[in-house]
Order: C-alpha cells, then sequence, then structure tokens
C-alpha cells in the first residue's frame, strides 16, 4: 500500500501518526514522502503541508532523517518504521534503528532500563531474508532530552526447547544498530515443556553464599547458589528445568527477579567501609553513580568484602563510588575495580546432556554431581568432583547373611593390617583413633573400621569421619578390651547384617583397589561360606555371592 494512505499530518501540530493497519516503511520513505507532500501547491485531504509551509524532515543519510519545526511521530508510528533513526525535537526524542541478523522464525526479547520492552516485533518483522535479517524496528532510546539508561540494550532468545542467546548493545548510535540472536533446537533441552512444568517441585535452590566442597579436598568454595534435584531426576533434567524457570513468558521468581530477567552473575564488586548492614540476599542496590543491581550474594567479612551482582541499569560503578541496599539499608564504598564477568545465555551454564559445565558462580549440591561435571566458583577457580564409585555385593538373603568387604591381601586373603594404631585405646568413651600413616583418600566418608583389641577379637568400630590419619568415632567403650598401640586396623568397606538382596558402599576413586569380599549365612538356609576378591575401578565394582547349599 502507499505510504501516502497509511499517514497523516497535522499542520498546526506537527504530528504526523499512522493510520493504517499493518504495511510498515522505511525512513527514508518517510522522508521522500514528507519532501513530496512539502513542494505541492497545496495540501490535500489528512496530509496537511504544503510549499507554504516549514520544512518537515532533513536527510543525512538514507538511515538518519531528522525531523524539524515541530514535525514528529509516535511510538505507534515507530512501530510501522525501520531502517534507520528518526530523530526530532531538536535531538530530545530519539528512535534508532535495530537489525537482528539471525534465522528465520527467531524471537527475540530486549531488555531496556532493566525492563522486557513491549514485543511487537513478535518472530519476524521486515525481514530480509537474502542478507540473514530476520528483524528491523525502531526502538525509542531518548525521551524528554534524556538517553534512557546510556542507550544501553540487551537483545535475547529464551524460547524452551531451543537454544538461548544474548547480545547487548553499549549504546544506540544513529542509523541501524545490530544484533546477532539465533536459535535452533537444544539437543539436551529435548522433554516436553509440559512435563518440566510439572515437575519443576523437584528441582529447589538455596539462594545466596553456599560452601560446597565440590573437590571434596576438604575445603569448601563459595558459590551464589546450591540447586538440589529431588526424584529420580539427573543433571540434564536440571538443566532442563533452569531453562524452563528463566524462558521467555516465565512467572518464576529467581532473586527477586522475573525468571526471563535472570541473568547470573555480572559482576563482583569489592568494597570496603560498610555501615548498617548485613546486606540482604537478594535486594537492590543501588551506585553513587546512579546504576543499579540486584546482588546474589555478598562475601562480608565485616566491612569489607564482595559483592556479586548482576547488573540492572547503568554502567558498573568506580572504585570510592557508594553503594546502598535497598532492603538492608546497608552502605559502603566501591574498593578498586569491579570484575565484569562472562555470562552465560543458560544462566546455569552449558550441558553435554550428561554434565554441566557451570556459569560462573552457579552451585549444586556434591551429591547431585559427577566427575565430567565442572562448577567454577565465585573464586573463578573452575573443580571437577571426586569420581564417586559404588562396589556391590548381590545375591544375598535380607536378614540371614552377614556380609564383610575389606581390603584384599595380595593373596586372595582378607588384608587385617592395612592400618595400625599410633596408640593405645583404652576408657569407656574414646572418641577418635590414630593410626600410624595417613587414611587412604578411597575409604568412604563414613562407615566402620575393624580394630584387633587385646584379646585378639577385630572391634567393629564405626566413624562418622576422617582427616588425615584420624578417624571420627562416636564415644566407643575399649575399658573391657583395650587397645595397644601398633595393633591391626582395617577399613570395613561393608561391615553388616544383610537389609536387602544387595549391599554397596560408594568411595572416591584413587586407583583400582582389590577388595575381598565373605558372605555367611548359617541360619534357617545356611550356605556354604562364600569367599571372592572383586576390584573397585573407576566405574566401580561388583560381586555376587554364590548361593551353596550347607544344610
Amino acid at each position: 500500500m502507499p505510504i501516502a494512505d497509511d499517514i497523516s499530518i497535522d499542520r498546526a501540530t506537527g504530528n504526523i501518526r499512522y493510520t493504517g493497519t499493518t504495511d510498515n516503511y522505511t525512513v527514508i520513505e518517510l522522508h521522500r514522502f514528507l519532501q513530496d507532500l512539502a513542494d505541492d501547491a497545496v495540501s490535500s485531504g489528512n496530509d496537511e503541508i504544503d510549499i507554504t509551509d516549514p520544512t518537515p524532515s532533513a536527510r543525512s543519510t538514507d538511515n538518519i532523517i531528522t525531523l524539524l519545526n515541530g514535525f514528529n511521530i509516535d511510538d505507534t508510528l515507530a512501530q510501522h518504521l525501520y531502517d534507520g533513526s528518526i530523530v526530532q525535537a531538536g535531538g530530545a526524542t530519539i528512535y534508532d534503528g535495530i537489525v537482528n541478523f539471525g534465522n528465520a522464525g527467531v524471537r527475540i526479547e530486549v531488555v531496556q532500563n532493566g525492563a522486557l520492552l513491549t514485543n511487537f516485533w513478535t518472530t519476524g518483522l521486515n525481514a530480509d531474508a537474502n542478507q540473514g535479517i530476520s528483524h528491523r524496528f525502531l526502538v525509542k532510546v531518548r525521551d524528554g532530552g534524556a538517553d534512557i539508561d546510556g542507550r544501553r540494550l540487551l537483545g535475547f532468545t529464551r524460547e524452551f526447547g531451543q537454544t538461548y542467546a544474548e547480545f547487548r548493545i553499549n549504546g544506540t548510535s544513529r542509523g541501524n544498530n545490530v544484533l546477532a540472536l539465533s536459535n535452533g533446537n537444544d539437543l539436551n533441552n529435548n522433554t516436553a515443556e509440559g512435563t518440566v512444568a510439572a515437575n519443576i517441585g523437584d528441582f529447589t535452590n538455596t539462594e545466596g553464599l553456599r560452601s560446597i566442597d565440590v573437590d571434596n579436598n576438604g575445603t569448601p568454595e563459595d558459590y551464589y547458589s546450591e540447586w538440589v534435584v529431588g526424584g529420580a531426576f539427573g543433571i540434564n533434567d536440571l538443566y532442563e528445568a533452569t531453562k524452563w524457570l528463566a524462558r521467555r513468558g516465565s512467572s518464576s521468581t529467581l532473586y527477586g527477579l522475573n525468571g526471563q530477567l535472570f541473568r547470573g552473575i555480572t559482576h563482583s564488586i569489592p568494597y570496603d567501609g560498610e555501615t548498617g548492614g548485613p546486606w540482604t540476599q537478594p535486594e537492590t542496590l543501588t551506585f553513587g553513580n546512579g546504576a543499579t543491581a540486584q546482588l546474589l550474594a555478598v562475601e562480608d567479612d565485616g566491612a569489607t568484602g564482595t559483592l556479586h551482582v548482576q547488573l540492572l541499569t547503568g554502567v558498573a560503578p568506580a572504585d570510592n563510588d557508594s553503594i546502598t541496599g535497598g532492603t538492608s539499608g546497608a552502605t559502603a564504598l566501591v574498593n578498586g575495580t569491579p570484575t565484569e564477568r562472562t555470562v552465560s545465555p543458560t544462566f546455569l551454564g552449558q550441558s553435554t546432556g550428561s554434565a554441566i559445565i557451570g556459569a560462573f558462580g552457579v552451585g549444586v549440591a556434591l551429591s547431585e554431581l559427577g566427575q565430567a561435571d565442572l562448577l567454577t566458583a565465585l573464586d573463578n577457580v573452575a573443580r571437577n568432583p571426586p569420581n564417586l564409585v559404588s562396589f556391590n555385593v548381590l545375591g544375598l538373603v535380607s536378614g540371614e547373611d552377614r556380609v564383610l568387604v575389606g581390603p584384599e591381601d595380595g593373596a586372595g586373603g582378607l588384608d587385617v593390617d592395612q592400618l595400625s594404631t599410633s596408640g593405645t585405646l583404652t576408657g569407656a568413651a574414646v572418641t577418635t583413633v590414630d593410626v600410624t600413616t595417613p587414611i587412604p583418600s578411597d575409604t568412604p566418608s563414613s562407615g566402620t573400621i575393624r580394630i584387633q583389641a587385646a584379646s585378639g577379637t577385630f572391634l567393629r568400630v564405626p566413624y562418622s569421619s576422617f582427616t588425615g590419619s584420624t578417624f571420627t568415632i562416636p564415644a566407643f567403650d575399649f575399658s573391657g578390651d583395650n587397645v595397644a598401640g601398633g595393633a591391626n586396623v582395617y577399613v570395613s568397606y561393608i561391615d553388616t547384617l544383610a537389609g536387602s538382596t544387595s549391599e554397596s558402599f560408594t568411595s572416591i576413586y584413587l586407583a583400582d583397589r582389590t577388595l575381598f569380599v565373605r558372605v555367611r549365612d548359617g541360619g534357617g538356609t545356611p550356605i556354604v561360606t562364600f569367599e571372592t576378591t572383586g576390584t573397585l575401578g573407576t566405574g566401580g565394582g561388583s560381586a555376587t555371592a554364590i548361593r551353596t547349599s550347607d544344610a
């Protein structure tokens, strides 16, 4: 349809308005239309402009048009223009052009000043497939003589089941400004959206600073979350769940933000001079330079520390800029230069289908992780969890079979002198057992040990933890049968009456370990003692009891 059929011009107000329904026009077409009217001898119809009127517009380039002498467009007409900028009111109002180079069908969203803009461009507007352009439209970036958030824009695509992407414009310029947003099928996000939505309650997160010993070295690292997977779900299910929480159209809340606005940590900001704390996790922070951010986690050392935030508006503050907590009322000063963090379009990070490569600071409960997972803590160091492996003894009869698994001695027997005590054990309430050498790191984190007492009996002693060469045990009574220094000790990896048809233990893989396995049943359905060896390797191990009747 000709542009003349869709535009009206009011000479008295200078208002140029859209009267059409669907057709769109380039900014140079608008300029040519206005100039064509302006050379008419007499105006006609609803286009009240002719040779007697002031010049309505000027062209800097085909992509930069300035409206003059009070002539102006409104937001509605702006939605029907593309391929450049419109400057009006002496530069007090500016609409800049946005061009997205992406695949057909990609749906993009634009965040301005911390909020989503109304999406009138949907899955394609003014596309040019030959040039790989999916969208062209205008966004108002200056209003009332002030730039809107420094003319900064964030574009993203978050369609569930598709790959997520984001692209920043750090300050629009006149003409066309480029977004580069595409998507495609995410092979690790192929569960039906309704299924994920129905099970979302099985995925929980503790927000704020969390300490998790991901690499199991005895020193926990700090993260800004701790995700836990419930039910029978796995790590890739968590990936899909977090994508759902942050999808386009989300009504979920993450760290006080709508899910579709949540990105994760964008900056780590050192501070000093804290007063009025503690900070609230999460809360909105305001900086002395006018910027705002959402606090996701704080490493608070008292008057000093580090704030890990998602920047919402403005730019990162500078040294000695003030910081104010919107909920806590805490104040501080920036101490040095904030560190900008790389943001993953999917805030959890990347999925390989069986493992997570976590985004900066994302924490997941250790119980959910495998050796292939990789998490980056707030110290910016990436860590893998240890390889947790399990050994299973199968073919058991619950309530009848006594099972013992211990170290193998190299000749197919039980290695009873795997360790030895470094001192005597006497008294009624002993809480530690010290041995002469470091306890192997592939020892289960809790379980039982056997200690040879003065009588020759190997006492079964539970332990709750170990470190170095010391086992921590619940108060144990050795007063009736003391233990001498240098007595034999070994780890009884499984040492129990069977409670089901199988028993197992889990430990950290260090190197292949050969185990001795013994199963006895002298009860109602006795069997010949079963003994064998098995190997605990990188994938775990197992042994199955052979039940030869001894009736």
